[in-house]
């Protein structure tokens, strides 16, 4: 097992009723940036729990975050943050408006130029606190200070982390997803799958505990996922999806262990030039990963089709092509589909996603450093 720092600050309200303890949380004289996305939160009742809960503060709202939240309109926030002074965010919805929200804590009393804490990794002082009321469970977000943000004038995504952003509370009711779209459910499955992917298949360190969390979090997922789709009102259902969301990226399972995360930076290209949804990418990208770093991820891949697929029989490369076979149709049955093809990307296209990786640095990626531009396009034209 490799050494480690462990420390998540954030203090978890899950349950039933939870949004009551949000009060005693905030600053004293809440002046509140209540940021939210396309106001779905006004249709499903939660916009106006939000609004009781918050009665007692001075509240500035800030709608229109988007999917895969866009840099141009996150300034707007921060602007409207400055002109009114506020002292905490409250962002209520999924990754992308937590994410948003991070960002925003961070820009805020940046006195440069605030893409450079994203693309130049520049430092900040004195962020604004943040808190979370999650309502679509899927990037683990509410628990942990990453951030991924979209500028469209640049067909760039690009990600910073601290941990003077995370949330310092998150509310997760199980209740706030019963409206979710079919789409954004498998999304969310999708994608927390594939964090916990991302720190578990690379290759073995003698960390047990960490495989064994990261395979109750997968077989979770794998078991709960389709259940979540069939059965929307499920409370005990979405429970599990929520937590198992919110666990696969707070940063427990990926201490001690060597993480991989090439799928997702491919990925990003993908939603930056194409506007893919985040999972989708990933759903096409992770199945020829697979495939082309078979050899290097081989015994881990032999065990998460034991231990999560249960697959025993055949050889060596028998069980490792039924394991990413399963992985794929588990995508698929979530009713993702996982080539590039079924989402109008054509082959010509793998040039400009191959330029942007050059572009954004992304030319080392994966836990042994070894997928440069050539593997990368050789698992994108896997994936075509």
């Amino acid at each position: 097992m490799l050494n480690f720092n462990f420390k998540n600050q954030t203090e978890i309200l899950f349950g039933q009723g939870q949004l009551s303890e949000v009060p005693a949380r905030l600053p004293a004289n809440a002046k509140v940036l209540f940021l939210y996305g396309g106001g779905s939160i006004k249709n499903n009742g939660i916009y106006d729990q939000v609004m009781r809960t918050l009665a007692d503060a001075d509240v500035v709202e800030f709608q229109g975050v988007e999917p895969n939240p866009e840099y141009e309109t996150l300034m707007k926030a921060v602007h409207t943050a400055r002109d009114n002074q506020v002292n905490f965010i409250l962002a209520v919805g999924g990754g992308s408006v937590i994410d948003g929200a991070k960002f925003i804590a961070a820009a805020v009393n940046f006195e440069g130029n605030p893409w450079d804490i994203l693309v130049a990794g520049a430092s900040f002082d004195n962020p604004l606190p943040v808190g979370a009321v999650l309502t679509l469970p899927a990037t683990g977000s509410e628990s942990n200070g990453n951030s991924v943000v979209t500028r469209k004038e640049t067909a760039q995504k690009r990600a910073f982390s601290s941990e003077s952003v995370q949330p310092v509370f998150a509310v997760l009711d199980p209740e706030f997803t019963f409206s979710l779209p079919p789409r954004q459910v498998s999304n969310g499955v999708v994608d927390a799958f594939v964090h916990v992917i991302e720190q578990y298949l690379t290759y073995p360190v003698n960390a047990p505990l960490q495989d064994r969390f990261a395979e109750g979090i997968l077989q979770t997922l794998v078991t709960e996922g389709p259940k979540a789709l069939a059965t929307p009102e499920d409370y005990d259902v979405r429970a599990n999806v929520m937590w198992s969301a919110t666990m696969a990226l707070n940063g427990l399972i990926g201490k001690g262990v060597p993480q991989d995360w090439a799928t997702h930076m491919i990925g990003h290209e993908l939603t930056a030039l194409y506007n893919l949804d985040h999972a989708v990418t990933l759903a096409i990208v992770l199945p020829s990963l697979m495939y082309v770093q078979r050899d290097q991820k081989k015994a881990k891949i032999l065990q998460l089709g034991e231990r999560v697929f249960g697959i025993t029989s055949g050889d060596d490369a028998t069980r490792i092509d039924l394991t990413i076979k399963a992985v794929q149709d588990f995508f698929e049955c979530m009713q993702i589909q996982t080539r590039l093809s079924d989402h109008n990307v054509e082959k010509a296209g793998i040039d400009d996603i191959v330029a942007n990786l050059e572009r954004n640095g992304m030319t080392a990626l994966g836990e042994h450093g070894d997928i440069d531009l050539a593997r990368a396009r050789e698992i994108l034209t896997l994936a075509a």
